[in-house]
């Protein structure tokens, strides 16, 4: 069986971090973040890479094929492959680097919290999802009481307790503003929830004593949609005053969901006061929920779009692997002589494009997810998100997020096909990883919000909203690095390609105003091509900044760095020639575009 398939790009990841953000000196040594520099990250991203490649990723296959056990009493017991991996992680401590210095952690900014997260997602996707504990703290933290910080926070992370979101229901997917969860205050602090919700990761598992569900529900009185629902903190086993264990919790899990991948992950059917009285505490003491419970899923669709590009990053990198050993057939250029010598793949035209494809798409999500990760860095140096000083960064991750979410998790589902590709047939056995990446990354484009979901937040709410500011702030920037190009003339090509996508993305956004004028369906058919759009116009504006830096520095440069930096002049030169052109390929079709579909009878599809 398949072992220890995971390939970091670690050098990648210091190169996002420290040479194109100069988070070393940006982000370190400021602030809250005073504490931190750049040697000892350095050192501890290069232990972690150790733990996950050699421990985590053992986990991966193994806890796959031997899945979850349901005993039909509200109890889901993990593989023990995942259990250990879980201990592991636990044990050296590296749940503390994402916590603030007050309950003990390190308080890493989230540049470095993100980089975890890759490493961890990308040896065994299943592991993160067991440990979003740490992350319920912070939101506690940040919108409880203080009893209820008292109550929680310090004994989450020193017992290392589990926790869950909890939004969806049978009859209301995507829907949020139709749950029918219902909470009733029983007048002693407490509510009483009745209700089932579905597809919630981690409803339940064997590897901790406790875990903090943060549940939507809808006191009664309140009124229809999001803006009557409220936030509620709701333990598996109740939770005293003084942070000690009580009685179990009406809070069951009546189903485990069979899906396609991520077999290890416990995606459940939690039904609430059906076994007991489910009791809660207002988040807050305020019916505040959906704000508050966007913490939470801004955080989540950050976490898949960077799920995404670290599978896709190591199915890339085991693709170029087998493409470096497997010889078959002849050189194309000799495959009329009867006597040529076979060759590897790799030295097939076709594999070279399907493997720079990959590489191209890897690292320009990789910078994606990199630069939103750095803009967060700053908006908690200027205090936070409900910080006035942070306003106009905190609108740019506003505006990123669905790019990370949406783009990533719609292209690395799509670019893992290409990485099977690469192994001929036997890519689609199990001897090989990839088939089991591709399970595991569809779920990427559904959960959190689909990405048309996000297609629409990014047109109605990130852009329309503000009218343009945050977004022309960003085409402003990126005009500024085309401009800085004329000073290199060796990447003139890279020039001229991005300033035409930086035209192409304008005019995309004014054919749309306009057309928006005679229907929104417009926006129901063309938004999947503005994100896809200005995605792609923001990671090849990443990938030449990081051209100017490779160019600055290959040639003098020694063994792999050249090889890296080379590397990096190459991807880009290939994104801005093969991908950024699609553009204009999207922007004549939404010019072009009509209204007739809507015409078409059902009968007739």
């Amino acid at each position: 069986m398949m072992q220890h398939h995971y390939k970091t790009n670690l050098r990648d990841i210091f190169f996002n971090l420290f040479e194109l953000n100069q988070i070393g000196t940006k982000t370190f040594g400021h602030g809250k973040f005073s504490h931190l520099d750049e040697e000892t990250m350095r050192d501890a991203l290069a232990q972690l890479e150790k733990i996950c490649v050699q421990e985590l990723a053992q986990s991966f296959a193994v806890s796959d094929r031997e899945g979850l056990h349901f005993d039909g009493e509200g109890n889901v017991r993990l593989p023990d492959a995942l259990k250990k991996s879980l201990d592991i992680y636990m044990e050296t401590g590296w749940h503390l680097l994402e916590l603030p210095e007050e309950f003990g952690g390190f308080g890493a900014p989230p540049s470095m919290i993100w980089a975890q997260f890759e490493m961890l997602a990308g040896s065994n996707p299943c592991v993160p999802f067991y440990l979003f504990g740490g992350f319920i703290t912070k939101v506690i933290n940040s919108l409880g009481t203080d009893d209820q910080k008292k109550r929680f926070c310090q004994t989450i992370v020193d017992r290392g307790w589990g926790g869950s979101m909890v939004l969806t229901e049978p009859d209301a997917g995507s829907d949020v503003g139709a749950a029918t969860t219902k909470a009733k205050d029983l007048g002693d602090g407490t509510w009483a929830i009745e209700g089932v919700k579905r597809f919630i990761t981690n409803g339940d598992y064997d590897h901790t004593e406790n875990i903090i569900h943060l549940v939507l529900a809808r006191p009664e009185g309140a009124g229809p949609g999001t803006k009557g629902l409220s936030l509620f903190i709701v333990p598996k086993y109740w939770v005293n005053e003084d942070g000690s264990l009580g009685d179990r919790n009406g809070v069951f899990v009546t189903g485990l969901e069979k899906k396609m991948g991520l077999n290890a992950s416990a995606t459940c059917e939690l039904t609430m006061g059906d076994r007991g009285v489910c009791r809660g505490l207002l988040m807050g003491n305020v019916h505040d929920g959906i704000r508050q419970m966007f913490r939470v899923i801004e955080h989540a669709r950050m976490a898949v779009g960077m799920k995404s590009m670290a599978t896709l990053s190591t199915g890339y990198l085991n693709a170029l692997e087998y493409t470096k050993e497997r010889v078959q057939g002849p050189d194309l250029a000799k495959a009329s002589e009867k006597d040529s010598p076979r060759v590897r793949v790799i030295e097939h035209p076709d594999v070279r494009r399907m493997l720079m494809t990959q590489k191209a798409y890897a690292e320009g999500m990789r910078a994606l997810g990199y630069y939103t990760a750095f803009i967060q860095d700053q908006v908690e140096l200027l205090g936070g998100h409900e910080s006035p000083d942070a306003k106009k960064l905190d609108k740019l991750n506003d505006l990123l997020l669905p790019l990370v979410k949406g783009y990533c998790s719609e292209k690395g589902y799509e670019q893992l096909a290409v990485s099977l590709q690469c192994y001929g047939g036997s890519g689609y056995c199990k001897d090989y990883p990839i088939e089991q990446y591709i399970r595991d990354a569809k779920i990427d484009t559904l959960y959190e919000g689909t990405t048309h979901i996000q297609s629409l937040d990014l047109f109605f709410r990130k852009v329309a909203r503000d009218m343009g500011a945050t977004l022309m702030g960003l085409m402003a920037e990126i005009n500024t690095t085309i401009e800085s190009l004329s000073e290199t003339p060796e990447l003139s090509v890279e020039m001229e390609g991005l300033r035409r996508a930086h035209a192409e993305v304008g005019s995309i956004f004014q054919t749309m105003l306009e057309k928006v004028q005679e229907s929104v369906y417009h926006v129901g058919f063309q938004a999947n091509k503005v994100l896809e759009s200005l995605a792609e116009l923001v990671m090849g504006w990443l990938l030449v900044r990081q051209a100017q830096i490779a160019h600055a520095k290959v040639a003098d440069a020694k063994g792999t760095d050249k090889d890296f930096y080379t590397g990096k002049l190459a991807t880009t030169r290939f994104y801005v020639k093969n991908v950024l052109p699609q553009i204009t390929l999207r922007r004549k079709l939404i010019e072009a575009s009509d209204l007739d579909l809507m015409d078409v009878p059902e009968s007739a599809f």
